[in-house]
């Protein structure tokens, strides 16, 4: 089967096109590689998979209407869509904004435009983010609670997302799921996420900053029980034309200093730490409920932080020579 892949050198995208190469899927991967980011990480991922026979490589950006019609124009035979390309970043989207909208917004709709004229599409995967719950206090968080209160740009971007969706599964009869990913990390993981600017500065040995203390808490989810789960909500589509949301994530919401403390022991250093406000754009806990997934295809994320910190780690001082 010939799956297209949408940021396949980013994070997740790698990881997710290693695990469907390793079954013997062909996939064909999409990606702008956009400076937001050390792009020499973006390329190594890439070089990675373009050493696998069933793996293509395509730099575009999403957004670009006619390109990706052009691109899917010589590729009717696609069945499934994975669409993980975005402008991530929370804090970011107070930098640049339009970028999100582009990427985020734009990128969905051209993405979604060109897949409904695929004759053999069975179904349309997309991320989603757990931050489309915004300030919501119920906890863990249900894919049936409201989620009308965005806190930053990023989060309203992803439940535009969830929208367009909701109105192409209903005009057009579109099989499609949206995760919404909780806060993942693991080998390969992003520079500008915690647990890179965490081990960064403490290898270093400059100060990391814990808001209020480090009593945030956050359901981290290791990359490898994420790709799991992005399999088997696609080899799964809907049986009709509402599309559906899934929580994908660990299920057990870590206060970031136990993420830190477990990060030091990983590192073998101790970690200088700086205390702050929590910002705006940031909430005092996430926490997923995963019945519905589990429900779907038995998810069971099985990776604790005591065991993916230290691969995530491990991986970190190969990549930094450190």
């Amino acid at each position: 089967m010939t799956i297209l892949l949408t940021g396949a050198a980013g994070f997740i995208g790698m990881h997710v096109a290693e695990a469907l190469l390793a079954r013997g899927e062909k996939v064909i991967g999409l990606d702008s590689l956009t400076p937001y980011y050390d792009l020499r990480l973006k390329h190594a991922r890439r070089d990675r998979l373009l050493t696998q026979k069933y793996f293509s490589f395509l730099e575009v950006n999403i957004a670009d209407r006619v390109a990706i019609a052009e691109i899917f124009s010589q590729h009717r035979e696609v069945m499934q869509i994975i669409h993980l390309a975005a402008q991530p970043g929370v804090r970011h989207s107070l930098v640049d904004p339009y970028s999100y909208v582009e990427a985020n917004v734009m990128g969905h709709l051209v993405m979604l435009e060109a897949a409904r004229a695929l004759p053999r599409l069975k179904h349309f995967l997309y991320a989603s983010s757990s931050s489309v719950y915004g300030g919501n206090r119920d906890l863990p968080y249900r894919e049936d609670v409201r989620v009308d209160h965005p806190i930053s740009l990023y989060a309203a971007t992803k439940r535009a997302d969830e929208l367009i969706s909701e109105a192409y599964g209903h005009i057009f009869g579109m099989p499609q799921t949206g995760l919404r990913f909780f806060t993942v990390y693991g080998p390969w993981g992003r520079p500008d996420m915690a647990p890179w600017l965490f081990a960064d500065a403490i290898l270093a040995r400059r100060p990391i900053t814990l808001y209020e203390g480090g009593r945030l808490k956050r359901d981290f989810t290791f990359v490898a029980d994420i790709v799991s789960g992005v399999l088997g909500s696609l080899d799964r589509p809907p049986n009709d034309a509402k599309p559906r949301l899934l929580n994908i994530g660990n299920h057990r919401s870590v206060e970031v200093r136990r993420f830190v403390a477990v990060l030091e022991e990983s590192l073998g250093q101790k970690a200088i730490i700086q205390d702050a406000p929590r910002p705006v754009t940031d909430v005092a806990e996430t926490f997923a409920d995963i019945g519905a997934i589990q429900a779907l295809c038995r998810f069971e994320p099985k990776t604790p932080i005591e065991v993916g910190v230290p691969a995530f780690a491990a991986w970190f001082r190969e990549w930094m020579g450190a």
